[in-house]
């Protein structure tokens, strides 16, 4: 059927960038939309549950691995094209992220540049409406090319239709498992000016004297900030081995963060009258995530068998080596109930669990 390859017992660990994880009852890899549809037929032909694999950067996978087809999702190339002054640039699901945003700096293209650095595929972009340093990709997006599993054909959603919020959308919520993507279309700016929004990437600039940075020197910088807080695949870091950010930052209501804040001075904790918080478009505020963790009593380091919150960054929960998936969610659900204890916060996890639960969130970050 297409040249559709499945093996069986494929152990998934390696794939990921956690390390975690049983085999895949059947996996299969991907190359072209003809083999997604395939795939997928497949697995509804013999009646499994299908998982659709990209980079494996934001997956907790089961111990026990997956019962299904794990369906390899790899489709590649990159094209631009010029239109009234901007660029539009089509990339395939199963290219590297950062390749991506490496290529459009390199082109002097802006739009991504705060991105850098990132593990993954870029079809899991549109997914978390990844974002960093003060950039997501929900505000480059121009469409996202999907598989949708329940009609069985291919479809092209706009920007609109992809219902985005903060670290959201439709293919993460109501339409999770419906659309298997396939490539994402861009706009960026040809000549256009990178966006210098965060401070810790300000102050690296400034530490440097670059008071007009290029699109490649503030790449460069959130590679370096990242690298610092073990955010960048790197074999040599024992702290590298992780999903990135376990938990997103708390959106809450402005009530809840001034409680939040009252909590936090009754505890006397290090710097609670200096709470980070940032306002919100849509009404309340964001809370620190970081901040709330290590304010609850986990420090860097905290340590769960051969699972352990990074040394360098309190979001990050890493694989010391040889940890179990059950020893990752372990420590995950104290660090949640710790922090829902001390601040009345119910923090969200970032990642997708794989055949195994962290149990129920409350997904607005209010306990």
């Amino acid at each position: 059927m297409s040249g559709l390859v499945v093996q069986e017992n494929v152990p998934l660990a390696p794939l990921s960038t956690l390390g975690v994880g049983g085999p895949a009852r059947f996996y299969a890899r991907a190359a072209d939309r003809v083999a997604v549809e395939a795939g997928a037929a497949w697995a509804e032909d013999r009646g499994v549950p299908l998982l659709v694999l990209g980079g494996g950067s934001n997956m907790v996978i089961a111990d026990a691995g997956y019962p299904g087809l794990v369906l390899h999702v790899l489709p590649e190339g990159i094209d631009a094209r010029r239109t009234d002054g901007e660029v539009y640039v089509r990339a395939g699901a199963g290219v590297n992220w950062d390749d991506l945003v490496k290529t459009a700096t390199a082109q002097g293209w802006a739009g991504i540049e705060c991105l850098s650095g990132i593990p993954g595929r870029v079809g899991a972009t549109p997914i978390q409406n990844v974002g960093a340093y003060g950039q997501d990709v929900s505000e480059t997006i121009t469409s996202v090319e999907a598989f949708d599993v329940v009609a069985r054909k291919a479809v092209t959603l706009s920007n609109e239709e992809c219902g985005f919020g903060y670290r959201s959308s439709r293919f993460k919520g109501v339409d999770r498992n419906r659309y298997i993507i396939l490539a994402v279309e861009y706009r960026l700016a040809p000549g256009g000016a990178p966006a210098v929004r965060y401070p810790d990437v300000q102050r690296h600039l400034a530490e440097r004297g670059m008071a007009a940075p290029s699109l490649d020197q503030v790449r460069q910088a959130v590679i370096e900030v990242r690298r610092r807080k073990s955010m960048v695949l790197d074999p040599a870091d024992p702290n590298a081995r992780s999903v990135g950010s376990f938990f997103v930052n708390p959106v809450v209501s402005v009530e809840t963060g001034a409680a939040v804040q009252a909590a936090a001075e009754r505890m006397k904790a290090p710097g609670a009258d200096a709470m980070p918080r940032w306002p919100v478009a849509t009404g309340g505020v964001k809370l620190s995530a970081a901040w709330l963790i290590e304010r609850a009593g986990f420090p860097r380091g905290y340590r769960k068998g051969n699972a352990a919150i990074s040394d360098n960054h309190p979001l990050a929960i890493v694989n010391r080596g040889g940890a179990t998936a059950r020893e990752v969610v372990d420590l995950a659900r104290e660090i949640r109930e710790g922090v829902r204890a001390a601040f009345e916060v119910s923090l969200v996890p970032e990642p997708v669990f794989v055949n195994v639960s962290l149990g129920e969130t409350d997904e607005t970050g209010e306990a």
